[in-house]
């Protein structure tokens, strides 16, 4: 796989599960619309404050379970749910232990269907289900077991298990979504410079892994006199230009890394920045999060104050 359908892949499945890609295309909807269907994707059972964990996956065959024997212990779930092998030719193999209710991609252990069944798996006497995880398709293989669920997802050619519980105490104790009030002001119209070839950033997420995305062009606007200017990724012609930025207000107002922006595509050379939509990314609300974090160009020395704050449920 190359390393722009990587990235391309990588930002979907990160944002389709903050509930916001499919609909973020060239669709025009009120700023209430807008909130409420954000608010609607953040408390979602598998949205990102379901997420308890993070955990780096190495080749080698590993436990896993809540319970503390395990070499990877989750926050949740069974005391013991299986084993995981990721193998030296990149497979993922994960055997569910037995008498365990879980599922892999929905069948359970006993309804050996869909993947092979193990013998002796990891040399425990008897049979049950091994499956092989998918975490190079855009539909990765879960792993689920009752309010508990994990996939392995690649971030820079290295794989974790990203585990989410639907009764997690931040989804639990969501403490709502605080913004700055609605101006008109910050509905800013931009010149569209377009880039011709479209330019190649190196983008380092919150983890330290970095990946190549492609920019088509950059946005250039006024405020107060002074000229800036703001470049998108492209996550291809469909959709609306992604922007990642920060701004004077970072760390005090708003989170510190950064925040989100959508923008249709430019028409007539204009591109229309309305920062009322500016949104928080989910490791704002989760430390198991791998937000991409804001190239120098997007490192407004402003404040701008508009779109959401800083989350006051967590710090």
């Amino acid at each position: 796989m190359n390393k722009k359908r990587a990235f391309g892949m990588l930002l979907a499945a990160f944002l389709a599960v903050c509930g916001l890609v499919a609909q973020e295309t060239k669709k025009t909807e009120t700023l209430e619309a807008w909130k409420a269907r954000r608010l609607a994707a953040l408390v979602q059972p598998d949205g990102w404050l379901a997420l308890i964990g993070r955990h780096p996956l190495d080749h080698g065959t590993w436990t896993v379970g809540s319970g503390p024997d395990n070499a990877i212990r989750l926050a949740a779930g069974p005391d013991y749910l299986g084993e995981i092998t990721y193998t030296e030719q990149g497979k993922v193999l994960f055997t569910v232990g037995p008498d365990v209710p879980a599922t892999i991609d929905g069948v359970k252990r006993t309804e050996a269907t869909s993947f092979p069944v193990g013998e002796k798996a990891f040399g425990y006497e008897g049979s049950w289900s091994t499956g092989e995880l998918d975490y190079q398709s855009d539909k990765p293989t879960y792993v689920r077991a009752g309010t508990v669920n994990f996939y392995v997802m690649n971030r820079g050619g290295k794989l974790f298990l990203r585990v989410r519980d639907s009764q997690s105490p931040r989804l639990q104790h969501f403490a709502g979504i605080d913004a700055f009030p609605v101006d008109p002001a910050w509905r800013i119209e931009a010149d569209w410079i377009p880039y011709d070839p479209p330019r190649v950033v190196k983008v380092t997420n919150i983890i330290g892994l970095t990946e190549p995305v492609d920019v088509p062009g950059k946005a250039v606007f006024t405020y107060e006199g002074k000229t800036y200017s703001l470049i998108p990724f492209d996550e291809g012609p469909e959709s609306r230009l992604f922007f990642v930025l920060t701004d004077g207000t970072a760390g005090t107002e708003t989170y510190e890394a950064c925040r989100f922006l959508y923008a249709n595509r430019p028409v007539n050379g204009k591109v229309v920045l309305d920062f009322n939509q500016l949104y928080n990314p989910p490791c704002a609300f989760t430390p198991f999060a791998t937000c991409p974090l804001p190239p120098k160009e997007n490192i407004l020395p402003f404040p701008l104050r508009a779109g959401e704050k800083q989350y006051r449920g967590e710090h």
